[in-house]
């Protein structure tokens, strides 16, 4: 029987990586998970995510290693004018740029978007920002945590009577990145058509009010600030977290009355469908403060575990609230190759999370380990730009092209 095809639909695409930390990293990633050709520029002190602790494997830092893999590595000295003129002439040879610099510092370098488009007409460049290329904060710093507290986001995450709280993921990182990406690749399938590339504009503080979605309706629309939702949902009340038995969690979601009524069979409940108070999804909202007590007084007589198996009978779905040990470990996790590990060609092994974009009847691309700093240097300047060896030599001994 044939094996099947490798799924690699961005293959002959040609990125040039010029971010750092996360949001572009993680870009870049996905973008060689699918296939593309990740050349990723740096200056030679090296992406600063490579140093970042508290865990390292051979060197580099595991937060570097998360996401980087299967990118080719050159470090480059753009300070230097001929380091600058290589970084144009890669950028000539790119059909896409990623970078996540602040506004204008890439352009005091001499190296911007209208002289770049020029001499690549067909050049896409994604920047990816804390607050874009225009308005009053253009030129202010941002991380992550800034953005989810600017944009709203942190005043709803926490418990109603505590203190808002960043969420444990870096959404506003994350986010950024992948709507990196779609503008990214929304401009390739433009150029498609007309031969002309794009410069794409991404603001991570957009980005996270872009996620408020249904939140920012209903303040919009009411008048009436949300405060922190905690363990629920702003409309459901049986959409929600609830502590079960010897410290273990889970959250159920019973959003309609076939639900509910499971729900109360489960718990040995059977009253509450008949309760005047809980009749209905909005009498339900009405008396939530009433309601949760109850349930979570019979969720505590079992563990987690215990009521997961016997909501899903009923046609209740659950989740157990896992920590990273049990969810990179479950056997859902691992079926999907969720969990990959990468060898160096040291033979240092990591294991990072895998790839979440499957094509039905295609095999997954083996990850590559994720490049030393510069390690691919002289092979790109050969392959990208025809250099010869002697040429080269002559850029790493005078430091403008650095080798790990």
């Amino acid at each position: 029987m044939a094996e099947p095809p490798v799924a690699r639909p961005l293959e002959g695409l040609r990125v040039l990586d010029m971010t750092q930390f996360l949001a572009g990293p993680f870009a870049t990633q996905i973008l060689a998970d699918l296939g593309a050709e990740i050349v990723k520029l740096e200056a030679p002190v090296g992406d600063w995510s490579r140093t970042l602790p508290p865990h390292f494997v051979g060197g580099e830092s595991c937060y570097y290693l998360s996401i980087n893999r299967s990118k080719r590595a050159i470090a480059v000295d753009m300070k230097a004018p001929e380091g600058l003129e290589l970084a144009r002439k890669l950028a000539d040879s790119s059909d896409m740029l990623i970078e996540n610099f602040r506004p204008g510092v890439l352009g005091k370098l001499g190296f911007g978007w209208d002289d770049l488009s020029a001499r690549n007409p067909g050049l896409i460049w994604v920047s990816i920002s804390g607050f874009g290329q225009t308005g009053p904060y253009r030129d202010r710093p941002a991380y992550d945590m800034i953005v989810q507290a600017m944009s709203g986001g942190m005043s709803l995450t926490g418990e109603p009577d505590g203190r808002s709280v960043r969420a444990g993921l870096p959404i506003g990182d994350l986010c950024a990145g992948m709507y990196g990406l779609i503008g990214g690749l929304s401009a390739l399938e433009e150029r498609r058509r007309t031969g002309r590339g794009r410069f794409v504009d991404i603001s991570m503080l957009d980005c996270q009010v872009a996620m408020l979605t249904y939140q920012a309706a209903y303040y919009l629309h009411s008048g009436e600030v949300p405060g922190r939702q905690g363990a629920g949902h702003a409309s459901i009340p049986t959409y929600r977290a609830f502590a079960a038995g010897n410290g273990t969690g889970l959250v159920i979601t019973a959003n309609t009355e076939r639900m509910w009524q499971g729900l109360c069979d489960v718990l040995g409940l059977p009253a509450l469908k008949a309760d005047p108070r809980f009749l209905t999804n909005d009498e339900r909202y009405v008396n939530r403060e009433a309601l949760w007590p109850l349930l979570e007084a019979a969720f505590r007589t079992r563990e987690a575990k215990e009521w997961a198996p016997l909501l899903l009978r009923a046609g209740v779905p659950v989740g157990e609230v896992n920590d990273l040990a049990d969810a990179l470990s479950d056997e859902q996790v691992l079926h999907r190759n969720m969990v990959l590990e990468m060898r160096s060609a040291a033979g240092e092994t990591i294991r990072v999370v895998g790839n979440p974009i499957k094509f039905a009847g295609a095999a997954e691309p083996t990850p590559h380990y994720p490049p030393p700093l510069g390690a691919h240097g002289r092979e790109i300047l050969a392959e990208m730009l025809g250099m010869q060896a002697e040429e080269i030599a002559d850029y790493v001994n005078r430091g403008i092209l650095r080798e790990h």
